[in-house]
């Protein structure tokens, strides 16, 4: 991998995965559905979503379908080494790969701007006041 300035490059725990991105983020969020409170054991997920194009990964992932509170498939990529979760794709959204925050080898590039599902968010998981708050997920994502 080039690990060109611009693009953002992450992966497990163990080294295992590894990928790099050449686009910047179309989306950046802490999402509080229930699913990512059960993958995270904590209040929320947070993530960055990048067009597929150009996605680099090295290492294989473990894989786990789940239908999310839309309806529609997301399937959960993991390191089968470490556990660690690493990426989400999405059927009803093919192009479109999601990546941990925590993933990435820099993870203050991580720029929220919403928060997802914040009608399943618990008062003890305080996030930013001042990001957008969707009661589910806003339209188009």
């Amino acid at each position: 991998m080039s690990n060109a300035p611009s693009s953002y490059t992450g992966g497990c725990a163990c080294g295992a995965i590894r990928y790099e991105i050449p686009s910047e983020p179309i989306f950046q969020n802490h999402c509080q559905c229930l699913d990512c409170q059960h993958k995270s054991g904590t209040g929320h997920g947070s993530y960055l979503s990048f067009m597929r194009g150009g996605v680099k990964q090295t290492g294989s992932a473990a894989l786990w379908d789940m239908v999310g509170d839309s309806g529609n498939v997301k399937t959960r990529a993991f390191c089968p080494a470490c556990g660690s979760p690493v990426y989400m794709t999405y059927a009803a959204m093919p192009d479109v790969i999601t990546v941990h925050a925590a993933s990435l080898d820099d993870p203050s590039r991580f720029k929220p701007q919403a928060v997802t599902y914040a009608v399943r968010g618990y008062e003890w998981d305080v996030l930013d006041p001042a990001l957008t708050r969707f009661e589910k997920m806003p339209p188009g994502q």
